[in-house]
């Protein structure tokens, strides 16, 4: 090794090597923690498989992915690190540039690919590593290893993106089919005031936390130094470019948002995608399981649970509860941990093959509940495990319905002279979020299942308890009561003919 810090002993079997300064091609120094096997507090020698995690939130802060079934707090970095290493791993994190202890400057996605590269080519070359490294990580992390992954790095050998990994961040991530996410507004007056905190600045801090981002979501749209973000420019400087890059330009081509222009270059290595129903993150999960699977033969796995953002191991997303059948741990695996550990074994030690590599795809069928409320006030909403070969499913058929005048929604074709419905939308009145596929939103918003009536939880809400189907600015569908069970599987879309007498309306449908 060189230029590393002295060798710290954690556990007799396991030692950390912290804030270790690897350099990037232009020079700047990403710090890194190394979590090394060891005997009586001294690292071994022998080479071994390498698992990384390139973070912004923090090398030495424990992840939300790591809580496990009954759990009240999640397990910190040296707890995870210590039984991957135990099981014969070296254990890399490192803090993404220009945040916590790695120097530069933070612009949010835009340097994770060649950073990520650098990174791995520079663990390649070290003796302690045998040529295998696989990579892990939740949201962000995932981003920063599908960043990495489209340059093809030296050594990647296998990657578990968790709930990220960007596909086509113009369509979702960072705006939602062309119109912008306002979770990147509220995930970076968040990271502001962590990064804030984080470098010591009391002035910044106090700053920031006197803004009142319910007040500022009123007042669109933002500039530079009319936000909730003037205090920290560098941030307000990135979120202002993403929301100005209107149409599908070649800023959205770059690495690191597109991961779609770069299937062909990505290695023909085994991936695991790991996603929920009520995550921000769902078509990006399966266009990249479609997209990587169109490009070879590579070994592709699929996990979709019923939860928010990484919530894995709860068994309900907002004020709906999907049974104790419902978290990850326990029922696909014994942990998330767990899980992960054979998947590394698989891939990076040639190890026994799994129940994973006959039927790859695991997917939670929510539904068959009481329909009452349990004893947390839920929505007692049930689910079920379900195990396939493939995706699509097998015996799945596509299902159209059409849109009537009268509210209905029909198998039937509307008549060719039916009118046409109208409505009058108030951008100053907007139609409430309340929950969905959502995450990064507090204090504006919060995702998962909700009664869609107007409440005092929610940005927006103005006249409590009145359904959202009653607004004015809202066009219900619905069909005739279905006469047999219905399980939906698959992707939902709308296609609308439309027309606006505004200079630009953005049409949802949920």
């Amino acid at each position: 090794m060189t230029d590393l810090q002295a060798l710290q002993s954690v556990t007799d079997d396991m030692v950390l090597c912290r804030d270790v300064m690897v350099t990037m091609r232009d020079g700047v120094r990403l710090a890194t923690d190394i979590y090394r096997p060891a005997r009586g507090g001294g690292a071994l020698d022998r080479p071994a498989p390498v698992i990384i995690e390139r973070t912004p939130y923090g090398k030495a802060m424990a992840s939300r992915a790591e809580l496990e079934v009954g759990m009240t707090e999640p397990m910190d970095r040296a707890t995870v690190a210590e039984h991957f290493v135990r099981h014969g791993y070296i254990v890399v994190y490192q803090d993404c540039r220009g945040r916590y202890g790695s120097e530069g400057e933070f612009v949010k996605y835009r340097s994770e690919g060649p950073d990520g590269y650098d990174t791995l080519a520079w663990i390649a070359a070290q003796p302690w590593c045998n040529g295998r490294i696989g990579t892990m990580g939740l949201s962000y992390a995932a981003h920063t290893q599908m960043a990495a992954a489209c340059l093809a790095p030296p050594a990647l050998a296998t990657m578990i993106l968790d709930s990220g990994g960007f596909s086509n961040a113009f369509t979702c991530g960072i705006r939602q089919g062309g119109a912008f996410e306002l979770k990147q507004a509220t995930w970076a007056y968040r990271e502001a005031r962590e990064s804030a905190v984080a470098a010591g600045d009391e002035l910044g801090q106090k700053a920031l936390g006197a803004e009142n981002l319910h007040r500022w979501f009123g007042r669109m749209p933002w500039s530079e130094g009319r936000s909730p973000l003037r205090w920290a420019p560098q941030y307000e400087a990135y979120l202002l470019e993403q929301w100005r890059h209107e149409t599908f330009d070649d800023f959205w081509k770059q690495v690191g948002i597109h991961a779609a222009g770069f299937y062909d270059a990505i290695p023909n290595i085994p991936i695991a995608l790991m996603s929920s129903w009520f995550d921000v993150y769902v078509p990006t999960t399966f266009e990249n399981l479609a997209g990587l699977a169109s490009n070879g033969k590579r070994p592709l796995a699929l996990i979709m649970g019923p939860g928010l953002h990484g919530d894995r191991n709860l068994s309900f997303a907002g004020d709906v509860d999907f049974g104790p059948n419902a978290p990850l741990g326990g029922n696909v695996a014994a942990s998330w941990l767990e899980f992960r550990r054979r998947w590394f074994d698989r891939w990076l030690k040639s190890g026994p093959e799994g129940d994973l590599d006959e039927e790859p795809i695991r997917l939670f069928v929510m539904g068959g509940g009481k329909g009452t409320k349990n004893e947390t006030g839920r929505l007692d909403h049930g689910g079920r495990w379900i195990k396939a070969k493939r995706w699509p499913l097998a015996g799945v058929t596509e299902q159209s319905y059409y849109l009537h005048p009268n509210g209905r929604l029909s198998e039937a074709f509307p008549a060719a002279d039916a009118v046409a419905l109208t409505y009058d939308f108030d951008p100053a009145d907007p139609v409430p979020t309340i929950g969905g596929a959502l995450t990064s939103g507090q204090p504006i918003f919060a995702g998962g299942g909700f009664d869609q009536r107007e409440d005092d939880r929610f940005f927006g809400c103005r006249n409590f308890g009145l359904p959202l189907s009653a607004r004015l600015d809202v066009l219900s569908f619905e069909t005739e009561p279905l006469a047999d069970d219905l399980t939906v599987l698959g992707r939902v879309a709308v296609e609308l003919w439309a027309a606006t007498d505004a200079t630009d309306t953005d049409f949802t449908a949920k």
